[in-house]
Formats: structure tokens, C-alpha cells, sequence
């Protein structure tokens, strides 16, 4: 098992990826290649950033992945709001992925913190 998969915030951040990827698979056929996809590839470097950081030679060097994961999440959020405004994405599903995003914002943090204090 890989130093990664034993950490829960990257499970989540592949369940949040998983997430994104239904609610955005009703959107409009003319926003495949616009919102669609930014939401998509930005859910999915959470989890991409924590593994490649996981694999670096230095909690330095790890905690600043953990950084743009944290911003891949604030990136997910503004879209998301977006999504919702255009009537993409309908408030449950909204409210849900907000909850989901400040509970990985929340992880990503104390990780960081974690890894600095080593």
C-alpha cells in the first residue's frame, strides 16, 4: 500500500472526484469542454496532488502539493457556485459538495500542519 492510500483525505477527495463527476454528468452538451471539464480536472488533482506529494523526498516538498490540492479545492467551490447560478446544479447537490469541500479544506490543513511539525 502506497503512503497515500493510507490517508483518509485522499480517500475522500477520490469520493468528492466521484461526487463531481455525477453532478456534472447531466450538464449541458455545449459545457463538456467549459465548466465540465474545469470541474472535473480540478476535483481530480486533489487527490492527484496528495499522491504526488506523498511520493517526494521531503515534508517540505509534500506540503506544498498539499497547498495546491487546497487550492484545487477553492477552485472546485467558485465553480460550483457558478454551476449553481446557471441552474446546473441544484441546491441539495450544491450544499452537499460545499459540506464535502470545507470538510477536505479542514484536512488539508491539518495535514499540512502535521507534516510541518515533523
Amino acid at each position: 500500500m502506497f503512503r497515500f492510500e493510507k490517508l483518509e483525505v485522499w480517500s475522500k477527495a477520490v469520493s468528492f472526484a466521484d461526487r463531481i463527476y455525477e453532478v456534472t454528468r447531466p450538464f449541458p452538451t455545449d459545457e463538456r469542454f467549459g465548466l465540465t471539464s474545469q470541474m472535473r480536472r480540478a476535483s481530480v488533482s486533489i487527490s492527484s496532488n496528495i499522491a504526488e506529494g506523498s511520493g517526494r523526498s521531503s515534508n517540505k516538498d509534500f506540503v506544498r502539493f498539499v497547498e495546491i490540492a487546497y487550492g484545487s479545492v477553492m477552485e472546485v467551490v467558485s465553480q460550483l457556485q457558478i454551476a449553481f447560478r446557471q441552474s446546473f446544479v441544484a441546491a441539495e447537490a450544491r450544499d452537499e459538495l460545499y459540506a464535502s469541500a470545507e470538510e477536505l479544506a479542514r484536512m488539508l490543513s491539518g495535514l499540512k500542519t502535521s507534516l510541518l511539525d515533523k
